[in-house]
């Protein structure tokens, strides 16, 4: 694995029941609305073998934007997962995969009726500027996403109507 791959996992807990959270994920186009780092996407349908594709155009606290053209590669609505491939200044790829969270005896029943959300994301940087300063800059790219993950929590939450004592994140990029 380069300087330049990266490798990323969360996991959100969210009070809303899976199949809301899915609706709320699977329309990436009003991602915008609720995660402020997501600053544009834009979306066409039936693209290159009828799948979902667009585009997209992240910002963190670190000065600079990155652009990606989307494709769905997976969405199935019964086993709750949303897969993209992504091209452009990060080519690879990223996926929720939304199970019910286990009830509060433990059991993985989802007796709390709530989901838990997981993001796993892989990909390389292509953005010259980007890679040249693969190095020092790991850290802080690293963080940034972070960040950037801390922040659509909230915002999910906020979208699904859930209050401010929500739950925080349990997942730590990785």
């Amino acid at each position: 694995m380069g300087l330049n791959h990266y490798r990323f996992r969360s996991v959100w807990e969210l009070d809303a029941p899976p199949d809301a959270v899915y609706a709320v994920l699977e329309r990436a186009e009003e991602y915008p609305a609720w995660w402020p780092q997501v600053r544009e996407a834009r979306r066409w349908d039936g693209g290159e073998g009828g799948a979902d594709t667009g585009t997209a155009r992240f910002r963190s606290l670190l000065p600079y934007d990155l652009r990606v053209t989307v494709r769905r590669t997976h969405g199935d609505p019964a086993a709750r997962v949303l897969q993209i491939a992504m091209t452009g200044d990060l080519d690879g790829w990223a996926r929720w995969r939304l199970t019910p969270r286990a009830g509060a005896d433990g059991g993985g029943d989802g007796g709390d009726g709530g989901t838990r959300a997981l993001f796993e994301q892989e990909v390389e940087v292509r953005r010259p500027l980007l890679r040249l300063l693969a190095v020092p800059g790991r850290p802080l790219f690293r963080a940034n996403h972070a960040l950037m993950m801390r922040a659509g929590h909230r915002g999910l939450r906020r979208r699904l109507g859930e209050g401010r004592e929500g739950r925080r994140a349990a997942g730590r990029p990785g």
